[in-house]
């Protein structure tokens, strides 16, 4: 797989990366025996950036990728390893002061069973905390050893110029496919100008531009996507109306949904990495695959057509979710 810069001056990582919110069963059943063979399949297809959270589970995931170092000794070393904090799980909230993250911080290490983690993002941002201080929390960490580099989630170009004043912000992770466009409005453009890679989330628009068809009504109940206004009807219905079209495009041209999907964000500037989430060796095969993908002007003025923007029907995130997440336009 090809590599892309994660950052100016950081680690050269295959240009898609693996999501690990799901070994935490938030998408479905899974077990760490399952999860581990996805990592090992990760190494397989060259996918060798990882990405997890705090909040996943809570702490499931970073324990189970924990775990998964502790018995695969040499596999540290192959991996770059993001992980993020700043959410507190219960009761939920958001919480960017320097004791905080300094708990979250140190939580990570110990399930992580690692001394330095190699990007740290803050998950969701305090709005009442100057993003300036938050700067200088991190940039502690980072005199300390704990971390290497720098990120932040679903925050905005302004406050990413703002950040970047006071250090170099080497990512910025937001929900970026072809039904959440927008990062288009400045994120992206803003990322490059400043060096800052741009790792989308949920580029499989939360698996519905996979070759599963998911139906609503068999999701567990603490599967997250019933939640999402965009997966409650008549949304749903609309939006699977929608998506068929570009499920049958990527058929005909003999092409897995998942790895068009994909190959079109990276078509979108060489400085993104996307990061689709699977607890399954054989999906993460399929999403490896998309890399192999070339898309020409006529294949990218086709699949425009077919889901231009704007055609997701219903918000994103519901009220609860959107409260921690900055809006721009």
């Amino acid at each position: 797989m090809k590599q892309r810069q994660l950052g100016a001056g950081g680690p050269m990582v295959g240009e898609i990366g693996l999501g690990a919110m799901s070994f935490a069963g938030t998408s479905g059943e899974t077990d760490e025996a399952t999860s581990h063979r996805t990592l090992d399949a990760a190494l397989d297809n060259g996918v060798n950036f990882i990405d997890t959270a705090l909040i996943y589970g809570p702490f499931t995931s970073e324990t189970v990728i924990g775990n998964y170092f502790r018995t695969n000794k040499s596999a540290r070393q192959k991996f770059t390893l993001a992980t993020k904090g700043g959410i507190v799980p219960v009761p939920r909230g958001v919480d960017n002061t320097a004791k905080y993250l300094t708990e979250c911080v140190d939580g990570s290490l110990q399930r992580l069973g690692i001394d330095c983690i190699d990007l740290y993002y803050i998950h969701r941002r305090q709005f009442d905390l100057p993003i300036e201080d938050v700067m200088q929390t991190l940039l502690e960490f980072k005199k300390q050893g704990k971390i290497k580099a720098i990120g932040f989630s679903e925050i905005s170009p302004a406050s990413l110029m703002r950040a970047s004043k006071v250090g170099h912000v080497a990512a910025i992770q937001n929900e970026y496919s072809l039904w959440c466009r927008l990062p288009e409005l400045g994120m992206i453009q803003t990322c490059k100008k400043l060096g800052t890679a741009f790792v989308p989330f949920s580029p499989l628009a939360r698996g519905t531009l996979s070759d599963v068809v998911i139906d609503v009504e068999k999701l567990q109940s603490a599967d997250f996507r019933r939640t999402l206004p965009r997966f409650q009807e008549p949304n749903y219905s609309f939006n699977m109306a929608e998506t068929a079209k570009f499920k049958a495009y990527a058929v005909n041209h003999g092409w897995k949904p998942a790895g068009l999907a994909l190959a079109w964000v990276l078509h979108q500037g060489e400085h993104l990495i996307p990061i689709p989430g699977t607890r399954s060796p054989e999906h993460l095969a399929i999403n490896a695959a998309g890399a192999e993908i070339k898309l020409t002007a006529q294949h990218l003025k086709d699949i425009e057509e077919i889901l231009p923007v704007g055609f997701a029907h219903g918000n994103r995130y519901s009220e609860a979710a959107q409260a921690s997440v900055e809006i721009y336009s």
